[in-house]
């Protein structure tokens, strides 16, 4: 059986180690309540310490020694007492005496890591922040007719705080969302000091996005951005400051001393480089020194608690959140998001749910997820008569009036959760992925089938055709789900593995730069310097093309440096572009002007915030963009420079520089000068002109030299608060009604009568519902599926947060006041036999304005 090692530890000393009346007291517990027939043998235990190599070996042979003692005392029983079913009761104790065994290993390691001596103060927090499951356009892809109807799975907001026990702190927030905005960062700063004071302020706190390309848009305040989803979504930016706000109050309360272990391991096969051509511009040399011609490598922190253990995971990886496609219309996490949910699923059961490691490490079993339902409730008879005899009396419920407050009781992970220990947050955070693509088998043309044009990812000409094919291709979900479980499979390989401790001091710097007009001084080929500026803001002609993960329209196309005459006619429409911003953008062709155009408001950010944190030796990067790889390297190893050569030894060549993307502003992409030449959709979208990665490497190396030193900086101008100018068009929800005779919540399509499932097949119920929007269900459910226990209670098993069930809304009409609610639940693989019924939750609107909470439920049905 594949074991998780324990933490490795070097030779600690007595004070260090942790104490044999700890293992002891956990395995007095653990024996008390096992077979008196192993006990003798295995409380020899060695009293060595168990974080020790021996004591895992002790530890790994009294196991052995246990399951040999099983399968002997069964053979005797069956050759000396006979009588049938004495080999499911022995079946039964051996599985339970397994999940007795996994529970000790984990407890012991858990003592193990909280025994290290803590320097810091921990605390980590999780909110959701799904927006509006409805008629709201998604951001990422621009794509007008890609608008929410349904979610996926749940969006969060997941906080790590440290704080050295006398002195500094920072807070460092992973948003389930396309990228940070900057008046999302001005509104959240405003509660956090009338909250803490001086506490919290934007010196200490980061607040960076996966980049998904499947949440709800509308929450930026520059125009360029909000064009799609018809201007500001309310909404969309309410349930994102509450969000932050609450998991930043839920780790702010939860601080306690702990350890912080650092890990980093390479992972393949989670991305390509989708701009191979703009890559292959950079210098031969540099090339050279690099493995891949994308980033391989991830970084996971492990978040111990003295008292509880290890509480949470961050980790950094670079690709993009598209493996969800243009036109997805579910609310989801993509693969970033799904490797958390994984994660933490996997936590929360590890140690007690049968067949925890077959589902993770066994090869045979690797594409299995995990799932939660047999850890809820025992296993029924698997007698199928009587499972269907009890099916059958339970017909589907009338749509009734509910409460809120019943869509959050129901939640499969409120009923989950040990009340007892905090819950574990894990969040899979974005790096520089500007050119980096989830999908992994290339890019093809549709008609054909034939590889893509390499330089400019056209077929015949055109781009609209140009697509890439993830690994689970065409399924867009099932791509998801490998590239999720991929990163998911390495931060679990990273965090069991992590012993590396961070100590040192936690410190920041934070300056808010004008990236419109900025000098960089930069090295002349025969010695000397000479300044550069950045430029206002534009987007080239390449920019439209798209990528080959989201294609655009018209005729445009990757690789453009040239444009032509019927969109510059277009273009001097919205705004000419003076002949000085021609000059500086070069060679970009100018398609936006939009650094330049203010009406009614900023299309473009001017001024943006960079920022350093430090936790002893790692340093994260806080950047407001999409880095593309080159430019990361160049900028990591920039400030791992400076870091390394000052500080009076303060940092090695060990130093953990991790670049954490997309944060607290966005500012859209960030390419060499050599990537910037060949013009494909990561250099169009290079906002500030070719100097833009001179002007960041130049200003980091300035907050690095300042760290070290312990200078302050300047913090510069500030951004501005657009959110009094900000236009919305959406329209707001006006009536919701059903057919005379039909209650909100009534099933429309039920199951078949009688109806038995196997393992694998989609299950489908349909209901009368509203729309959505009339309550996001904020740490609730919009969809669930219940198994029956005792013959007589509903349990929770499954809701909208799970990845095999998927809440879809819809309209028979586009303006039609009646709409539907279509739950579908692919079976796992790993679900118990039984009785399930699936509900549905929902809020409607009367003409008046009211809200009235409802809910219904299906027959029941059999999975056997």
């Amino acid at each position: 059986m594949p074991m998780i090692s324990l933490a490795p530890c070097p030779a600690p000393s007595p004070s260090e180690s942790p104490s044999f009346s700890a293992v002891e007291s956990i395995a007095a517990s653990f024996f008390a309540s096992s077979m008196p027939l192993v006990t003798p043998a295995l409380l020899s235990t060695s009293k060595s310490g168990l974080c020790h190599s021996e004591g895992k070996m002790v530890l790994e042979e009294r196991e052995r020694d246990g399951l040999v003692g099983f399968e002997r005392e069964k053979e005797r029983e069956e050759r000396f007492g006979g009588g049938g079913g004495h080999g499911r009761r022995w079946e039964e104790e051996r599985r339970r005496w397994k999940q007795k065994w996994r529970k000790l290993r984990f407890d012991l390691h858990d003592i193990s890591g909280a025994k290290q001596a803590s320097n810091y103060l921990i605390g980590l927090g999780s909110y959701d922040i799904t927006g509006p499951a409805a008629d709201v356009n998604m951001m990422g892809y621009a794509n007008l007719e890609q608008i929410t109807s349904g979610v996926h799975f749940r969006l969060r907001a997941r906080t790590f705080i440290v704080a050295e026990r006398q002195g500094n702190r920072l807070v460092f927030v992973n948003l389930d969302a396309c990228m940070a905005s900057q008046i999302v960062t001005i509104k959240l700063l405003e509660r956090l000091k009338a909250r803490y004071g001086g506490l919290y302020t934007e010196q200490n706190v980061a607040i960076s996005g996966i980049h998904t390309h499947a949440g709800p848009g509308g929450y930026l305040q520059y125009v360029v951005y909000i064009i799609t989803s018809l201007g500001f979504v309310r909404q969309s930016f309410d349930v994102i400051v509450d969000g932050i706000e609450k998991s930043i109050v839920q780790a702010h309360e939860s601080l306690q001393p702990g350890s912080i272990f650092v890990n980093k391991g390479e992972l393949l096969d989670a991305g390509v480089n989708r701009s191979p051509s703009a890559y292959l511009n950079n210098p031969a040399a540099e090339r050279a020194k690099y493995k891949y011609n994308v980033d391989k490598e991830m970084t996971l922190l492990k978040f111990v608690d003295d008292k509880w253990g290890p509480v949470g995971s961050f980790n950094w990886f670079a690709t993009h959140g598209t493996s969800m496609s243009r036109t997805n219309s579910l609310i989801s996490g993509d693969n970033k998001g799904a490797a958390a949910r994984f994660m933490e699923d996997w936590f929360e059961q590890k140690g007690f749910t049968e067949g925890f490691d077959t589902l993770y490490f066994n090869k045979s079993e690797a594409d299995r997820i995990p799932r939660r339902v047999s850890t809820i409730v025992p296993s029924p008879n698997e007698n199928r008569n009587e499972l269907m005899r009890l099916a059958s009396s339970f017909q589907p419920s009338k749509g009734r009036p509910a409460t809120r407050f019943l869509s959050l009781a129901r939640r499969v992970r409120n009923a989950l959760r040990q009340a007892d220990r905090p819950q574990f947050v894990s969040a899979f955070c974005q790096s520089n992925c500007g050119d980096v693509s989830p999908n992994v088998l290339g890019a093809y043309c549709t008609d054909t089938g034939l590889p893509c044009d390499f330089n400019h990812s056209t077929c015949h000409g055109k781009n609209e055709l140009c697509y890439g094919r993830g690994p689970g291709y065409p399924d867009e979900f099932e791509s998801t789900r490998i590239i999720g479980e991929r990163q998911f499979k390495k931060a679990v390989e990273l965090f069991d593995n992590a012993s590396e401790q961070l100590k040192g001091k936690v410190d920041f710097r934070h300056e808010y730069l004008n990236f419109s007009n900025l000098e960089v001084s930069l090295p002349k080929v025969g010695g000397g310097k000479e300044v550069v500026k950045t430029c206002p803001a534009a987007l080239g002609f390449s920019f439209a093309a798209g990528t080959t993960d989201g294609p655009g329209a018209f005729d445009f196309k990757q690789g453009d440096d040239k444009g032509n005459v019927f969109w510059r006619l277009v273009r001097d429409l919205i705004k000419t572009p003076s002949q000085e911003q021609i000059k500086c953008q070069c060679p970009k062709p100018i398609l936006l002007d939009i650094g330049e155009t203010k009406e009614p408001y900023d299309w473009a950010p001017s001024i943006l915030p960079v920022q350093i944190l430090r936790i002893g030796q790692l340093v994260i990067l806080s950047v407001p963009g999409e880095f593309t790889t080159m430019a990361g390297r160049r900028l990591r190893e920039a400030v791992k420079m400076v870091l390394t050569s000052g500080g009076k030894g303060e940092f090695d060549s060990n130093v953990h520089i991790v670049i954490a993307g997309l944060t607290n502003t966005y500012s859209q992409y960030v390419t060499t000068i050599e990537e910037y030449q060949v013009q494909r959709y990561e250099g169009a979208s290079t906002l500030y002109g070719p100097h833009t990665l001179d002007a960041y490497i130049q200003e980091f190396k300035k907050l690095a030299t300042a760290l070290i030193s312990g200078k302050t900086v300047e913090p510069g101008p500030q951004p501005p608060d657009l959110l009094d100018k900000e236009i919305s068009l959406l329209p707001p929800v006006i009536l919701d009604a059903t057919p005379p005779c039909v209650k909100f919540g009534d099933v429309k399509t039920d199951v078949p009568s009688n109806s038995t499932f196997k393992r694998g097949e989609l299950v489908t119920v349909t209901f009368w519902s509203a729309c959505p929007r009339n309550d996001l269900m904020t740490e609730g459910t919009f969809a669930l599926v219940e198994i029956l226990q005792n013959q007589k209670t509903w349990a929770p098993a499954y809701d909208d947060d799970d990845f095999c069930l998927r809440f879809k809304w819809s309209r028979p009409a586009k303006l039609s006041p009646e709409s539907y609610a279509t739950i579908e639940w692919r079976i796992p693989g790993s679900v118990v036999s039984g009785v399930y019924r699936i509900s549905h939750f929902g809020a409607s609107k009367s003409l008046l304005g009211s809200i009235r909470h409802f809910t219904g439920s299906s027959s029941a049905f059999v999975v056997a």
